[in-house]
């Protein structure tokens, strides 16, 4: 290595400006893939952030559950029966609904995502005090996340200065009166979260027997045990039978997880847009490569009519992929951070460059750069002595 990297670089650097266009290719590329990594991994962590909320072991949702902003709901009384399941010590549940919520400045409507609970068990891990949870006990109000979209309006800035903010959703005027914090989503731009009997004066249709999803906490001696928690699990479903489906939370999770990245379209495009950067990089390095070979074909035959091997060779062009890999990677993780910063600022996703990422992103950057070196190295071949002499 200490032997070739030299002539490796020297090759790379004579044509500074190939150089430059070379880094730019290979950052842009790594730019693209972080961004549809970012958004992907974005999309699974703001759909599952309810989900991880929830305060359960186990989590009861109807049968054709498939998405949390769809979901169907189901007989508080399938709720109640798990009591009789030895292990189950308390049990909760959670209303869910939409709405669309009037922006107090602009009188434009958004949907908006409504959590229905008890205020005295939520059932949710929440950051409230405990105050703004009381005041849901009484009718008409709610708090609001701060998290969501600013096209709600200044509804925390509001509330900064006065005690409650009003607000309109499904045509009935609401208070809110304190905030907490959900984060919005691809699904959701927003969230509220009320009394149980605050969101069914927001859905007259909807009944006082139906929940979308009822919490299950065991006893202390399975809690933490996960076979015995799958046991549990098991038994609860045997005795509820199919009207209803017992999850546990990593695979409560999951399904909605598997439903974004396999049943829409959502999934497959930042996965395809991941599959474009790489292309995108392999073919901008394989042109800086291939010209770079032709370009040095005559110093090629004089290095193989002195005795160098084709492997020794093919060694230079590899350390040019390497040491482009490298210089392109560098500014393509740094303009990658600062678009995640400018992304979340405008959306509120949660957008965050992490360790992992960074590590996968490179070994692709560098496999993306070494198949092109592969291919541009074929031309190797080429350099024959005997034409030079």
């Amino acid at each position: 290595l200490k032997m070739h990297l030299p002539l490796a670089w020297l090759q790379l650097i004579k044509n500074k400006s190939r150089f430059l266009v070379a880094v730019c290719g290979i950052a842009f590329a790594c730019i693209l893939i972080f961004v549809e990594m970012g958004f992907e991994q974005s999309l699974y962590v703001g759909c599952t952030k309810p989900h991880k909320a929830m305060e359960g072991d186990l989590f009861l949702v109807s049968p054709s559950y498939q998405t949390f902003y769809g979901i169907k709901s189901f007989s508080r009384r399938k709720l109640y029966q798990a009591l009789a399941v030895p292990g189950v010590e308390t049990i909760n549940s959670v209303r869910i609904g939409k709405g669309t919520m009037k922006n107090p400045e602009n009188k434009l409507f958004r949907d908006i995502l409504i959590f229905g609970v008890d205020p005295d068990y939520p059932g949710l891990k929440l950051d409230s005090a405990a105050a703004d949870l009381v005041s849901l006990k009484q009718v008409g109000n709610v708090l609001f996340d701060r998290a969501s979209r600013p096209e709600f309006g200044p509804i925390e800035t509001v509330l900064k200065t006065k005690q409650h903010c009003t607000i309109e959703v499904n045509k009935l005027r609401l208070k809110s009166t304190g905030l907490f914090t959900m984060g919005a989503s691809f699904a959701a731009d927003g969230n509220l979260l009320t009394s149980d009997i605050t969101l069914l004066k927001l859905e007259p249709k909807r009944s006082p027997d139906e929940i979308e999803v009822g919490l299950i906490k065991s006893g202390s001696a399975i809690a933490g045990d996960t076979d015995k928690l799958e046991r549990l699990r098991q038994q609860v479903q045997s005795y509820l039978g199919s009207s209803v489906q017992v999850l546990n939370g990593p695979t409560f999770a999951e399904r909605e997880k598997t439903y974004w990245a396999g049943s829409t379209g959502v999934g497959f495009i930042f996965g395809l847009g991941v599959l474009v950067g790489f292309i995108v990089g392999v073919v901008i390095v394989y042109q800086v490569l291939s010209s770079d070979v032709v370009d040095h074909l005559p110093e090629y035959a004089t290095l193989k009519a002195m005795g160098y091997s084709d492997r020794y060779l093919f060694g230079i062009i590899m350390q040019e992929a390497l040491i482009l890999s490298v210089a392109g990677f560098l500014p393509g993780v740094l303009a990658s951070a600062g678009i995640y910063e400018i992304a979340h600022a405008a959306t509120l996703y949660p957008l965050s460059m992490t360790t992992e990422r960074i590590a996968l992103v490179f070994v692709m950057t560098f496999l993306m750069c070494a198949i092109s070196g592969f291919i541009a190295a074929r031309k190797l071949h080429s350099a024959d002595p005997a034409e030079l002499f």
